[in-house]
């Protein structure tokens, strides 16, 4: 079955960096776009950013713009969100996303706070 694991996430001072990796298993990972999204208690899930297949599109919106970056690697079956500048208000977690399947990982859990 798909299955995504997200793992990175943690305690950061404001102006920090993390990077949180969700290795995907269960289907043909170069196959399918991905997604991260984030969720803040009480809150409706957000878009962070989205990834196509074969790397060529990509985004990000307009709250993490010009701090975070997705990236993938097939080799590996793993996508990637490099976060830096990292803001309190960028408090969540953070989950991954195969939308094609609708599967989501459990989450991984980044704090940014001094």
């Amino acid at each position: 079955q798909v299955q995504l694991v997200e793992s990175g996430g943690g305690l950061v001072q404001p102006g920090g960096s993390l990077r949180l990796s969700c290795v995907a298993s269960g289907f043909p990972f170069d196959g399918y776009a991905m997604n991260w999204y984030r969720q803040v208690p009480g809150k409706q899930r957000q878009l962070v950013a989205a990834i196509s297949s074969n790397l060529r599109d990509s985004v990000v919106t307009d709250p993490v713009k010009g701090r975070f970056t997705i990236s993938r690697d097939n080799t590996k079956n793993t996508v990637y969100l490099q976060m830096n500048d990292l803001k309190p208000e960028d408090t969540a977690v953070y989950l991954c996303n195969a939308p094609h399947f609708s599967a989501w990982g459990q989450g991984t859990q980044v704090t940014v706070s001094s």
